[in-house]
């Protein structure tokens, strides 16, 4: 009788970049999100209000705020603060788009309730009648008509590649665990770059909401300009997101299937039992020991990204890989 021969080990899975936030509550995502929000604009818009001596406090107010806020809230949502962000992660493939809209809103109160603070305070002072004016000074805008300043095309296509930068940055320093670590410093040092460089011709956006917050009680006319510090910011993050997804997707890619289909990962890629959806970072396929199938290894890349998706994806009460 021929001896058997045992079945041939399974294709190893390529590990996917984590999708960011899953394995945590939704409330605690959202509360999250509204709370490093909040401390951003706080922080960062309040020096321009209060402190705005030196050439570079608000942009460094800015970054320390960034890298704070994504170092106390980052590993529960990802620490986005940005709806430029929460969009670009999305077309990349990196957030869920059934929690884009849930996020910006928060971000959005988060602000929004910070500028209601840092109003009630200014009103507290003898010239808190000056308000709308302190408000002006960190909105917004475009010079239009006669005004002196960047035009509307100039602005536009500043805060377009200013975003674009900015998204692809944080795409970039949350790819794997590796980079998780070090991802803070990165995306907070790009935004005090970026916004040291956007102030003399923008008032620096790149976030939307943060744009939006600082309207309310500055004027119509930073209102009527409010637009453009949506779709500006927006488009750079379509650009980023799109171009993260097509060298994903791109042939060779460690997150391409065999068979040419869905990124493993990816909301649409297929689910082969538990190994699949596991590695996938799906959260709702259970996690079923395979004891047939002897161990592979792991290359260094996939196990980067591998212990970035567990980093993301773990349950609240569950120790993290690197300290069981």
């Amino acid at each position: 009788m021929a001896a058997a021969h045992p079945a041939a080990p399974a294709p190893a899975v390529p590990a996917a970049p984590p999708r960011l936030g899953e394995g945590r509550s939704y409330s605690a995502r959202i509360g999250a999100e509204l709370a490093g929000s909040f401390l951003l604009f706080f922080g960062a818009l309040g020096i321009g209000m209060f402190n705005p001596q030196g050439a570079f406090g608000v942009p460094f107010g800015f970054g320390f705020a960034v890298i704070a806020g994504m170092l106390a809230f980052g590993y529960i949502s990802g620490g986005q603060f940005n709806p430029a962000i929460t969009l670009g992660s999305a077309l990349a493939g990196r957030t869920a788009w059934k929690s884009v809209l849930p996020y910006i809103l928060a971000q959005l109160v988060g602000m929004s309730l910070a500028a209601v603070v840092l109003w009630v305070i200014i009103g507290s002072h003898p010239a808190g009648a000056q308000s709308a004016s302190v408000f002006a000074s960190i909105a917004n805008g475009f010079a239009s008509g006669d005004e002196l300043g960047f035009s509307m095309a100039g602005v536009f296509l500043a805060e377009t590649i200013a975003t674009g930068l900015l998204v692809a940055v944080y795409l970039g320093a949350t790819s794997s665990r590796d980079r998780l670590r070090s991802a803070p410093y990165a995306v907070g040092t790009a935004v005090a770059v970026l916004t040291a460089v956007m102030l003399p011709i923008s008032n620096a956006g790149m976030n939307p909401a943060r744009s939006t917050a600082a309207v309310y009680f500055a004027g119509p006319s930073a209102v009527g300009e409010l637009w453009l510090f949506w779709v500006a910011p927006l488009l750079g993050a379509v650009i980023a997101g799109l171009l993260y997804r097509s060298a994903e997707m791109a042939p060779g890619s460690r997150r391409k299937t065999d068979d040419g289909g869905a990124p493993v990962g990816s909301a649409d890629a297929p689910v082969e039992g538990a190994v699949a959806g596991t590695a996938a970072g799906r959260s709702d396929v259970p996690d079923v020991a395979v004891d047939d199938q002897p161990d592979q290894p792991t290359p260094a890349d996939d196990q980067g990204a591998a212990e970035a998706r567990d980093f993301f994806d773990r349950k609240p009460n569950q120790p993290r890989p690197d300290t069981e």
